[in-house]
């Protein structure tokens, strides 16, 4: 298997767990794997401070078994810079600047967008609270397409392994509970639309990793 970036140089990126609004009922949802689920409604059983998740952590070097292209690598590194943005917006607005929720559609669109903003709403509004930091275990570049006849890539997917035990997105009302999935794989199709990358999809692939 192939690892590396194709960006010089890959800067920590804040993580947060809007981003996996995804896994919401991962511990519910059946053993589908590929399948999208809902918003979060798994806890943890200490809510950790607002500035905990905003910690910076490294997202770790892809991996992939492609034989990618120049072109093809060019895609990857634009669509792994919107993805870094993505998780750095949702990470600034579940933190409680909500301010930065104007900045979701510039990083992402169709059932993603829907879905980010859905949860910061809730938390908006206190129907929701966040605690916790999603840490990237592995990041694998799964495919890369282009639209049609054309030979620019358009379409890249990645894997993405997470601990769902180390976030929370507690509904209000709720008792805390510890989710007992663990470590789960996520699918994130990033898209090239009018020259940006924007995250368009995630969801569950595989309950491990």
């Amino acid at each position: 298997m192939k690892t590396g970036s194709s960006r010089p140089f890959r800067r920590p990126a804040l993580i947060v767990v809007a981003l996996f609004g995804a896994l919401a009922l991962v511990a519910l949802a059946g053993c589908a794997d590929s399948s999208p689920v809902a918003a979060p409604t798994s806890t943890l059983p200490e809510q950790v401070p607002s500035d905990a998740a905003t910690a910076e952590v490294d997202i770790p070097e892809y991996e992939t078994e492609l034989d990618l292209t120049a072109e093809e690598e060019e895609a990857v590194d634009g669509a792994l810079e919107a993805f870094e943005e993505f998780l750095r917006a949702i990470n600034q607005t579940y933190s409680g600047h909500l301010e930065f929720a104007d900045k979701f559609p510039t990083v992402a669109s169709g059932e993603a967008l829907e879905s980010i903003q859905t949860e910061a709403e809730s938390i908006a509004s206190d129907n929701a609270t966040f605690s916790g930091k999603i840490v990237p275990l592995e990041v694998e570049v799964f495919d890369v397409q282009a639209a049609g006849g054309s030979k620019e890539p358009s379409t890249v997917s990645i894997n993405f392994c997470v601990d769902t035990s180390q976030w929370t997105m507690t509904q209000a009302g709720k008792i805390p509970t510890r989710n007992p999935d663990g470590k789960v794989t996520m699918q994130h199709t990033i898209k090239l639309k009018n020259g940006s990358w924007k995250v368009n999809q995630q969801s569950l692939w595989e309950r491990s990793c």
